[in-house]
């Protein structure tokens, strides 16, 4: 299978979307015949990560991107906020790179050079391709996805709303307003659609060329599920945070919720990472007289984050707006098992046997639910247990890199003419 994979944002160096679209692409690229396109910010780190100068092109979008990053820089109201308003400047730069794209490789595109073409980031659904009609014309099949945001804000917390910046997330639903949302939809062989969320705004009528696949996997080389975890020490229960630290992650209700336990010596809370909620968490950590059991462990190196994380007995998660969750996975694969609301991407990967989704509520009902579960475990630390396998179990079959790509594979022989639509199972009823 000839296949130009498409990923603008792809580094693996990086974190977030830059490392999912890396992450992704390369297992892809060992399952098909692939020519990964990328952005020139990406060229350096794909060489000193060994990748053939042949096996990618860098496209130079740079005069377009500079000065709409420096614009966004303005709008999005501080470092890590306005999301929203930088996925809208994405659309315009986004455009750019596929005109290139389309200069460089549309000749081999119509000459069926490549079987399919595959645009696997940006993952925003609010941003068009119009690579898609440009294929079908060629009658190449176009492959978009996966495709996953626009969780919507829970009712409860539009202060964490405002303090994120996320003015525009009011207004989110003018994208299908944009040239290209109707012809991406339309165009397109296949949609592959990475969240509940996402698959409840796709329109009906685009349904029969959607599949869903659930947006993120694990590295097995940075969270080894060949190992089996080290059994778990006596002691309190050991209680992990992990996640940039702003105002919609919940870190703060995690403290709340944990407060007794750590108060009574029964629990401890390591909290890694950083970011602009970092000083009012630690005064957070004082005013409940927990701050000796409270390590703020700040930003620990990729390579470093499997082996802290895995001292965890338990991953506390209350983000209240996760679009997809790979950090919960990596908690699973490492046998840390996670406690998370059932609410955006981390209520699709934990199930019952693996861990505990808890209803999404106010303030003081997530505080009230974390609060209840850890109590329960702290009480009876042996139910870690078979969470534990279970949910390395899970992450192994169905949530290694290499794992989706077979799913991408399968999705390449149906639009391709090869096989049956796939069916990996839906994230609603019909």
């Amino acid at each position: 299978m000839r296949v130009l994979l498409l990923a603008e944002e792809a580094n693996p160096e990086w974190f977030s979307v830059p490392l999912e679209g890396w992450s992704h692409g390369q297992a892809i690229a060992r399952r098909v015949d692939a020519h990964v396109v990328t952005q020139v910010r990406n060229r350096d780190a794909f060489v000193r990560a060994g990748v053939a100068a042949d096996a990618f092109t860098a496209i130079d979008t740079e005069h377009i991107e500079r000065p709409l990053w420096r614009l966004g820089s303005l709008l999005r109201g501080g470092q890590g906020k306005g999301w929203t308003t930088l996925m809208a400047l994405k659309a315009i730069s986004y455009r750019s790179f596929e005109s290139q794209v389309w200069r460089r490789f549309g000749a081999a595109i119509r000459a069926r050079e490549f079987d399919v073409v595959h645009r696997l980031t940006p993952l925003s659904p609010t941003v068009p391709s119009r690579l898609a009609t440009w294929c079908k014309r060629a009658g190449v099949p176009f492959v978009l996805g996966p495709l996953n945001g626009g969780v919507p804000w829970p009712q409860g917390f539009d202060g964490a709303r405002r303090r994120e910046r996320e003015w525009l997330s009011y207004v989110r639903g003018a994208y299908k307003l944009l040239p290209g949302y109707r012809s991406t939809r339309r165009d397109a062989a296949a949609l592959v659609i990475g969240s509940r969320d996402t698959w409840q705004q796709m329109p009906a009528r685009w349904r029969d060329r959607c599949v869903y696949i659930p947006e993120n996997g694990v590295d097995p080389a940075r969270f080894p599920l060949a190992d089996e975890p080290p059994p778990r020490a006596p002691g309190p229960l050991r209680i992990a945070f992990l996640g940039r630290l702003v105002p919609y992650k919940g870190c703060d209700m995690l403290l709340a919720a944990a407060a007794p336990l750590v108060a009574g010596g029964r629990a401890t809370i390591d909290v890694i990472g950083d970011g602009p909620e970092r000083d009012a968490l630690g005064k957070q950590a004082a005013s409940l007289g927990i701050a000796a059991g409270v390590a703020f462990a700040g930003w620990v190196p990729h390579g470093e984050v499997a082996a802290r994380l895995q001292r965890a007995d338990v991953f506390g998660f209350p983000s209240v707006r996760e679009f997809g969750g790979a950090v919960v996975l990596e908690a699973m694969a490492l046998g840390v098992v996670p406690v998370v609301l059932d609410y955006g991407g981390p209520g699709e990967l934990v199930t019952p046997r693996t861990g505990f989704a808890l209803p999404m509520g106010r303030r003081d009902e997530i505080v009230a639910a974390f609060r209840s579960v850890l109590e329960r475990l702290a009480a009876a630390p042996e139910a870690l247990a078979p969470l534990r396998a279970a949910g390395r179990a899970r992450v192994r079959r169905d949530f290694t890199w290499d794992a989706k790509a077979a799913q991408i594979e399968r999705v390449y022989a149906w639009v391709t003419g090869r096989a049956a639509k796939p069916d990996f199972g839906m994230p609603l009823p019909d």
